[in-house]
């Protein structure tokens, strides 16, 4: 089994704001000389955002999906002071430190339901993904996908496990399945989602899942309103995506039923 291995690059150049999302991602150039969209530990859902990100793209990654490369991305605090714009000098301010940042594919296009292409194993996985790690942040209004060189990208899952939010009630998430996959942009194509489960099932092994969790930052995993230890958010990550996997035919089901 291989490793994960995520390589952590400094900010460089802060590059120009995408207005699109909530949380004002930017793209950046980084000390490998190479653009990235940047997630803000100091935006809107703050670390649980970009511990969503993390995981949801590296488990797309470990099922066969396309996922641009995730990097940790060291930012200084000497952007925000040659900043003019107030609400991003904040955001800049409140973000030194570790953030996440993800490849910037140049002249991807959005995915849209009634141009783009997407077949059927690949639309399956994506929404018994979806389902395992609850993201309710894929639907016709905001698909989360790209189209890249013909071939079809996910891209942010910060809406993803959104049960850490709440901690001290995480484990009645562990018996729900997922009623909102009914909004998923894909489910009209995801017509092979027991193969799709079959191929899940195989890649998301507890070793696998256990090395994601392993590199979540622990700076990530320390906020003023958790009581919980790092470990402890760690295993319940683990218990999560295990209890879920084991499920995963209630998924289908579901899945199936709404579509």
């Amino acid at each position: 089994m291989s490793h994960i291995e995520i390589r952590t690059v400094e900010v460089v150049k802060y590059i120009t704001p995408l207005r699109e999302g909530g949380s004002l991602p930017a793209i950046v150039e980084a000390s490998d000389g190479f653009l990235y969209v940047l997630k803000f530990r100091g935006a809107g859902q703050g670390k649980k955002a970009l511990i969503s990100e993390f995981m949801g793209g590296e488990l797309a990654r470990a099922i066969g999906l396309k996922v641009p490369e995730l990097v940790f991305m060291h930012l200084d605090d000497s952007f925000s002071k040659t900043e003019p714009d107030e609400e991003i000098q904040d955001l800049l301010k409140f973000s030194v430190g570790l953030n996440l940042g993800l490849h910037y594919l140049s002249s991807a296009i959005t995915y849209d339901p009634l141009v783009s292409e997407a077949d059927a194993l690949t639309s399956s996985k994506i929404v018994l993904l979806d389902s395992i790690i609850s993201n309710i942040d894929r639907t016709v209004k905001n698909t989360n996908l790209l189209n890249w060189h013909k071939e079809l990208w996910v891209i942010d899952h910060g809406a993803s496990f959104y049960f850490h939010h709440n901690w001290p009630i995480w484990e009645q998430h562990l018996n729900r399945s997922f009623p909102l996959i009914k909004d998923h942009v894909l489910l009209e194509r995801a017509t092979k989602l027991t193969e799709a489960s079959e191929g899940i099932i195989g890649a998301l092994t507890p070793e696998v899942i256990e090395d994601i969790v392993s590199k979540i930052p622990e700076d990530w995993l320390h906020n003023e309103s958790d009581t919980m230890r790092p470990e402890s958010i760690k295993a319940a990550y683990i218990t999560y995506l295990n209890s879920r996997l084991s499920k995963i035919d209630v998924l289908v089901k579901e899945a199936n039923d709404a579509r």
